[in-house]
């Protein structure tokens, strides 16, 4: 295997594991520590990691490491898709369980990896090109991770000092799950102690965003999300 498809093939299984492991605020040690094989250190992975963030795939910290959306599963999936992209050995449960959830999750047949042909019934367009775009979110394990997602990117994107307006959150992940639901599952993040849903003044708020915001069956309406014990 060649210098470029070896690396390539680093990358690919650290974004898998990586979303294998949540894809959020994932333990660096942890996920290093599942990337090596027999003879392997960490150092070994430090040129995949720093190469990922340089692309945008993956956001860096100490200790942590985040799947970055939409770049991160884009590359992930077009690797995974990717004639070039190969298992150097025999892999074993952890692994090949995370394809299967990936494939699950991502409504992806198993006939479709690295053919690169075009989808039944959907001419003209690319397998890669339509398993890109947003599916439906079908569970709450699936729903926190993306929510956690688009918090930390609407977060850092707009400097939000970790209060972040959960219209934003519903109208960044938008009809993947029904207005219903997604008010079900940011409760449910709140009684799991992930996130803490906030009412409080604002300032020329619109009533479109505050109908985008929750109110929950007892008590008032909250309109902001902050994750439980974030640094500000």
């Amino acid at each position: 295997m060649s210098n470029d498809v070896e690396a390539k093939a680093k990358e690919i299984r650290l974004l898998l594991y990586l979303w294998d492991l949540g894809g959020s605020d994932v333990s660096k040690g942890e996920l290093t520590k599942r990337l090596k094989r027999k003879k392997e250190t960490a150092a070994h992975y430090q040129d995949s990691y720093q190469q990922l963030e340089d692309k945008g795939a993956i956001a860096l910290s100490r200790y942590k490491v985040s799947l970055v959306q939409p770049k991160g599963l884009q590359m992930l999936e077009e690797g995974l898709k990717s004639e070039a992209f190969e298992f150097e050995s025999q892999i074993g449960a952890k692994t090949a369980n995370a394809l299967l959830k990936w494939i699950r999750e991502q409504g992806i047949s198993a006939g479709s990896f690295g053919d690169g042909a075009v989808a039944a019934g959907k001419t003209g367009e690319s397998a890669i090109e339509q398993s890109s775009a947003p599916k439906a979110i079908a569970s709450y394990d699936q729903f926190k991770r993306v929510a956690l997602d688009v918090y930390d990117q609407l977060n850092r994107d707009y400097n939000l000092d970790y209060m972040v307006p959960i219209y934003r959150i519903r109208r960044t992940i938008s009809d993947r799950v029904s207005r219903s639901q997604f008010n079900d599952w940011m409760l449910e993040m709140q009684a799991n102690d992930i996130f803490q849903l906030m009412g409080g003044e604002v300032l020329n708020v619109t009533p479109d965003q505050l109908e985008d915001s929750i109110t929950p069956p007892v008590g008032k309406l909250r309109y902001f999300a902050k994750l439980v014990n974030a640094e500000a």
